[in-house]
């Protein structure tokens, strides 16, 4: 069946994660902590930060959970009530400070440009909040490309669950088999997976080939390697 929608993933795919986000969560982290360096190790410790090479772990909550998961977690520590102002608060705050360091991988508004051009509907399907979402789409300069962008609190889910990807399919009036996912984490594959849409695994994440491969229709380097992976699916 010919694919006519790419869906893809925000962190890790279309921006590198330890340049944006490492730098921008513990930026949130000091703030928030306010000087008290025993609940910022507490804090730290929760999200699995190494405070020394101040990077997110790969076991992080962070990487593939939304704040609307690891958020309870941040406002015990904190001593704060788990909120719906409390965690539009957190997500406020990691929006700017996100804009502040975001580093695309490659060329994803010359990818964008070069895929709308060929036909395909395209979207955001992310675990990140959708304000955030937007935010970093327009810095890229993506936005004017993109069908839909999809956050955790868009109302569809959120992956590892199938939703998002079957709310873009009704939308657009395509078959979710004529839809790929692409991502790096198993969150992304196994969403892809639950929909029936093609898997597209990118190593530039947090997550290597072997924790990857078994889930993934196909493992490519970064969101560049596509028009290759497309150009060889279509001979």
């Amino acid at each position: 069946m010919p694919l006519r929608a790419i869906l893809f993933d925000k962190d890790g795919t279309l921006v590198d994660f330890h340049l944006t986000w490492s730098r921008a969560v513990y930026a949130v982290m000091d703030k928030l902590t306010a000087g008290d360096a025993d609940m910022l190790a507490r804090l730290a410790a929760a999200n699995h930060y190494d405070m020394d090479e101040r990077r997110i772990l790969p076991t992080s909550p962070l990487v593939a959970s939304s704040s609307a998961d690891y958020g309870i977690t941040w406002a015990r520590i904190l001593g704060e009530e788990a909120s719906p102002a409390f965690f539009t608060r957190m997500d406020t705050m990691l929006i700017e400070e996100g804009l502040g360091h975001v580093t695309p991988i490659g060329d994803p508004r010359g990818l964008f440009a070069a895929l709308k051009a060929q036909g395909y509907l395209l979207g955001i399907c992310t675990n990140d909040s959708e304000a955030g979402a937007r935010a970093q789409c327009d810095r890229l300069g993506i936005t004017d490309y993109l069908d839909d962008i999809m956050g955790y609190d868009s109302g569809h889910g959120r992956k590892p669950d199938a939703g998002p990807l079957l709310a873009f399919s009704e939308a657009h009036g395509i078959l979710p088999e004529e839809t790929a996912l692409v991502g790096d984490s198993l969150h992304d594959l196994h969403a892809a997976r639950a929909a029936g849409s093609l898997a597209i695994a990118v190593l530039s994440g947090l997550a290597g080939h072997d924790e990857l491969h078994g889930d993934a229709d196909h493992v490519i380097g970064s969101i560049m390697d596509l028009p290759a992976l497309f150009a060889s699916l279509e001979a």
